[in-house]
């Protein structure tokens, strides 16, 4: 098999503005919230011309996004969440119980990268700033696909709690994970990551199991 291709220079360069625009980004957002970051200090923290912000990422409302993706992803973390090898391995467990645990596991470390991020940004979120609304209701839609495809697999293996159907099951996995339930329980009220990631195993396995 032959290796594959290196990227090119240009590619890495690119790659490399991409990195340090969204930097930029995100400590804007982290500092002064979205009311405060403009695409002109964006463009200045990362040392770049305005006209290099909007070609790599884009506006406002897509660097949120950017960031947003990047901090849930982790640097280490290129492929997606469907794709790791941590979600492979869950669809393997045979035990729902274990299956759970590994989820609200990965619930916690995609919630504790971002967490920052979404206790600035979520505050703001009543606030009437379309843009923010949208970035919520993008989200929270990206979450659902990604907790009816959990709902579905305990639902096909049978491991739903008598009573529970599969769309009950999906709504309670996309509330009990909410990225605002997170924030107030670990940051919020002091819980702590390890502490919340236990509470969410044992959440979902009463919500969900027999």
């Amino acid at each position: 098999m032959p290796a594959p291709d290196k990227p090119s220079l240009r590619t890495q360069q690119a790659a490399l503005t991409r990195a340090r625009v969204l930097g930029a980004a995100h400590d804007s957002f982290i500092a002064v919230g979205w009311a405060g970051t403009t695409v002109r200090a964006v463009a200045d923290g990362a040392g770049v011309s305005l006209q290099t912000v909007y070609n790599t990422v884009g506006g406002k409302a897509a660097l949120l996004k950017a960031v947003y993706d990047r901090a849930v992803a982790g640097d280490d973390e290129p492929v997606t969440i469907a794709e790791r090898a941590q979600v492979a391995a869950m669809r393997a467990m045979t035990d729902p119980g274990e299956l759970l645990d590994a989820y609200a596991d990965l619930g916690r470390q995609l919630a504790e990268r971002a967490a920052p991020l979404s206790a600035v940004v979520l505050s703001q979120a009543g606030a009437g700033e379309p843009a923010v609304r949208a970035w919520v209701a993008t989200i929270d839609a990206e979450r659902a696909t990604g907790t009816r495809r959990v709902a579905e697999h305990l639902a096909a293996a049978g491991w739903l709690r008598p009573g529970v159907d599969l769309d009950e099951a999906a709504d309670v996995l996309w509330a009990v994970t909410a990225p605002e339930v997170a924030v107030r329980l670990a940051v919020t009220r002091g819980w702590g990551w390890r502490r919340y990631g236990g509470w969410l195993a044992l959440t979902l396995r009463a919500a969900l199991l027999p």
